[in-house]
């Protein structure tokens, strides 16, 4: 099938989404999603933030889509025309999702561990606007320990349902999940301290936000004050496939790898991300390279980096003589005593 999108078209299999179409094409075309997550069943639909309007639904019927589209699960039809970050309409209709979905989340960017990896920065930077115009009152929770190693901060979900996915796909026994209805949604667990499963720790890795994070990494360090490289290890119960984040020789947080898209690549247990804080735990592969625009970059090393030569006194003393000119007074010249006191070098 063949699938236009923002102008470019590709030859897609019966059964891939926009998303992944527009994925397959790379660049400015791919929509933002906060919900979708390509290795969970079932994901998509709910953070409305990949929507696109399709201007030809197909070749047999190429009457365009009255509503704009969650390109995650809309299916792509042979002849269909999309359009993404040409839409004027696409454009608005983001705006106005990020601004719905920035309404309860708090100002933590400065003390939040998420804060340069996290996609809802991303999203507001390319969408949000400088002012709200919330007025009530944002609704808060007390952080909550869920378990021995994640410690759950309600304030910042954007209820994507991520976690909850991770939960019921990679464990046996989810004791958490979404409580409350409406406004009032919240994910909990029935009894705090409950998730101890062996898997738990990927829903911090699946988490957009700073909802979820690792309490043995917590204000730590800034991640791109981090070096992070690929590492494994004989691992019984996973792949042993990693990403070390390093300060200087100590390991400070170990994560799955991901993608350009931040999704995890495979999955890790809780021993490998917890329990192996020693470089001699790991075979180290090498540094790992990030998207150009990822702030992890302000410490990229992966490039070549070329010395930087600036002519600072050069430039300094370009046009000096014509300040001395301006400033020099001879009609009042110095006295002999003053003569002597500059030769002898006094002043």
């Amino acid at each position: 099938m063949k699938v236009t999108i923002d102008g470019q078209e590709i030859d897609v299999e019966p059964g891939t989404t926009i998303l992944q179409a527009a994925r397959k094409i790379g660049g400015e075309s791919v929509p933002p999603a906060m919900c979708y997550y390509s290795k969970l069943k079932g994901s998509g639909g709910k953070c409305r933030c990949c929507l696109v309007e399709v201007s030809k639904g197909s070749e047999a019927d190429p009457r365009p889509m009255p509503k704009l589209m969650a390109s995650c699960v809309t299916g792509c039809m042979d002849g269909m025309e999309v359009k993404s970050i040409s839409s004027e309409r696409v454009v608005d209709a983001r705006k106005s999702v990020t601004e719905f979905l920035l309404i309860n989340h708090p100002l933590d960017c400065p003390v939040c561990d998420q804060a340069g990896e996290c996609d809802l920065q991303n999203l507001s930077f390319k969408h949000g606007a400088a002012k709200t115009r919330f007025i009530e009152e944002k609704r808060t929770f007390e952080p909550e320990n869920i378990g021995p190693n994640i410690q759950l901060h309600m304030n910042r979900c954007i209820l994507c349902y991520r976690c909850v996915m991770t939960a019921d796909q990679l464990t046996d026994n989810r004791v958490h999940g979404v409580l409350n209805r409406g406004d009032h949604s919240q994910i909990s667990t029935a009894i705090s301290k409950a998730i101890n499963n062996e898997f738990s720790g990927n829903m911090i890795d699946v988490c957009p936000v700073g909802a979820l994070t690792d309490k043995t990494f917590r204000f730590k360090q800034r991640v791109w004050f981090n070096k992070p490289y690929n590492a494994h290890r004989n691992c019984t119960k996973c792949c042993g496939k990693t990403t070390l984040w390093m300060f200087g020789d100590e390991i400070q947080r170990v994560t799955a790898r991901k993608d350009e898209y931040h999704e995890v690549e495979e999955f890790i247990c809780n021993e490998c991300r917890f329990d192996h804080k020693d470089t001699a735990d790991w075979v180290i592969e090498g540094p790992r390279k990030f998207e150009k625009d990822s702030v992890i970059n302000q410490n990229n090393y992966t490039r070549k980096i070329t010395p930087v030569k600036i002519e600072t006194e050069h430039n300094i003393l370009l046009g000096r003589d014509q300040d001395r000119v301006k400033i020099s007074m001879p009609a009042v010249p110095l006295r002999l005593e003053e003569q002597e006191i500059y030769k002898e070098g006094n002043v």
